[in-house]
């Protein structure tokens, strides 16, 4: 049986690249109950349908803004300008689903963010935006 994923591999080499903070306040339920912070990934993967990786990262930095998503340009999106979007404070389905559509639709450079997505981006400094990994 074919799997979504392995019918997408060139679009999964050129496609955005979404990480999740699963640090030290991200995915905590002590410091934001009432989220199913172990759902979030797997929902956020089945929202993309194969559209784009994601990966869980340590802290990034950015605790007063738990649950951080950052959504890396595809190279396409890269060359048109597009640089990673920091969202913070995501902490329900509908802002997955919002950024799934987004990044569906190419993410970064390629595609406006809906509207609401401004709710959720948050601005870091030069220091933490470059240690993101990968």
């Amino acid at each position: 049986m074919i799997n979504k994923r392995s019918r997408r591999p060139a679009d999964r080499a050129a496609s955005c690249r979404v990480t999740v903070c699963r640090g030290c306040c991200c995915g905590d339920a002590s410091k934001i109950p009432g989220v199913d912070h172990a759902g979030q990934i797997p929902r956020l993967r089945a929202a993309l349908d194969g559209a784009a990786p994601v990966r869980a990262s340590e802290c990034l930095d950015v605790c007063d803004q738990a649950n951080v998503v950052v959504v890396q340009p595809s190279p396409e999106g890269r060359a048109a300008g597009g640089r990673p979007v920091w969202l913070g404070l995501v902490n329900d389905d509908d802002a997955l689903a919002d950024i799934a559509a987004w990044i569906r639709a190419g993410g970064p450079g390629i595609a406006e963010p809906p509207g609401i997505l401004d709710l959720y981006a948050i601005k870091v400094s030069r220091r933490v935006s470059e240690g993101l990994p990968g």
